[in-house]
């Protein structure tokens, strides 16, 4: 048995060992038991560093659980988009494949309950459907591994199922949606980096949500991977208490980066039941994005996404950089609430060059703004705010 098959044994997952360890109250410990099991392995367990820290909400159960009823068991509509067991096709040309029901760590906020945690084992024989749909369905050229986690399968398992899709011609990305070089680093070993070489292109899609996540194990074990050829991309969840603080998220992308992690989603906390405590405002998440943006690298700031209830997919959101356009220029504000203007291709004074850095050619109304370029209109001396007046054009 290798150490993190041990680690998943070793881990607490009952109702003694909830009572014992975090003092829950046994019959709440046996009622979070019934909704939603527990699974927190004993590296996890390290990380806490006091009661109620950002790990420790990540996976120690909790009494809000059982008091929130008002979410979806499953919000995002996966099983109404499956058409053949283990497969949802939501998009195009990319489909997800769900290979486990089991995780290294049962974060409190997955948004599938429903499924993770089951202990039937998922064979071959059973993913037969799952492997026809894909070969054919020929618009499908990327296929997105997840579950539960596919890394809690065994090397065979997992090297069975990577060759199988490999062999289907139109499949040309294949990525593994894995925790467990955040929850169980150990997992990523010399010999799972050899098997997953053999079936490149393969794109690791990761999930840290807090700075104390990133430890000597779980570098090395990014860095394994990134060694290996694999792209390792990380996918957060904004949620109230663990990570919904601009300074704390920048810590997090900044090292993220260091070890060869590219920050790719933040998400808004899906509306699952059982798990609406951990949601945030839209405007939290929408203030840490401006707090990030320009203030570090553009590598380190992720798309922020609504993944939509229902079914809707990733909807992108931004913090208001926009301030008005019409078919002449765009009024822009940047990270430090400076306006600048960019004229369109068209908007040229007759000469072939472009007009001055104003807003002579936009009807706007201007109080104590100075603008952000260094030629500064008449009109923005020593100004502080800019509104902007709807032209004819623009009010549709």
């Amino acid at each position: 048995m290798e150490l993190w098959q041990q680690m998943i044994r070793d881990s607490i997952h009952t109702v003694d060992q909830l009572v014992d360890k975090f003092k829950l109250d046994r019959t709440v410990a046996e009622g979070l038991d019934e909704f939603f099991q527990a699974r927190i392995n004993p590296y996890y367990l390290s990380l806490i560093r006091y009661p109620g820290d950002p790990i420790w909400l990540q996976c120690v159960p909790n009494i809000q659980e059982l008091e929130d009823m008002e979410g979806y068991e499953d919000p995002l509509q996966e099983d109404a988009m499956s058409p053949v067991p283990n497969i949802t096709h939501r998009y195009p040309d990319r489909v997800l494949f769900l290979t486990t029901s089991q995780c290294g760590m049962y974060c409190r906020f997955c948004t599938r309950k429903r499924k993770v945690g089951n202990s039937d084992k998922i064979s071959m024989r059973q993913l037969e459907s799952a492997f026809k749909y894909l070969e054919d369905h020929k618009e499908i050229r990327d296929v997105i591994m997840s579950g539960g986690d596919p890394l809690m399968l065994t090397d065979t398992m997992l090297e069975k199922i990577l060759k199988r899709i490999r062999q289907i011609p139109h499949i040309e990305i294949i990525r593994i949606g894995t925790k467990m070089p955040c929850v169980l680093p150990h997992r990523i070993t010399p010999k799972l980096c050899e098997i997953i070489k053999k079936y490149h292109p393969i794109y690791i899609n990761t999930h840290f949500n807090h700075p104390w996540e990133i430890t000597p194990e779980s570098t090395k074990a990014c860095e394994m991977l990134a060694n290996a050829g694999c792209p390792v991309q990380n996918q957060a969840v904004l949620m109230k208490g663990v990570n919904d603080d601009a300074d704390v998220m920048k810590e997090l992308f900044n090292k993220l980066l260091r070890i060869r992690v590219k920050p790719y989603y933040l998400y808004m906390a899906d509306e699952t039941r059982g798990a609406n405590y951990f949601r945030t405002s839209i405007d939290k998440g929408l203030e840490i994005m401006f707090k990030l943006r320009g203030h570090t690298s553009g590598l380190a700031i992720p798309h922020f996404v609504i993944d939509a209830p229902g079914g809707g997919g990733k909807i992108p959101i931004l913090p208001q950089y926009v301030l008005h356009k019409d078919e002449n220029s765009i009024i822009l504000q940047n990270y430090k609430n400076q306006v600048y203007v960019y004229h369109e291709a068209t908007n040229t004074n007759g000469n072939g060059k472009h007009p001055e850095f104003g807003l002579n050619n936009i009807k706007v109304e201007v109080s104590d703004k100075k603008n952000g370029s260094s030629k500064k209109p008449k009109n923005y001396k020593e100004a502080s705010s800019v509104k902007v007046v709807q032209s004819e054009n623009s009010k549709n």
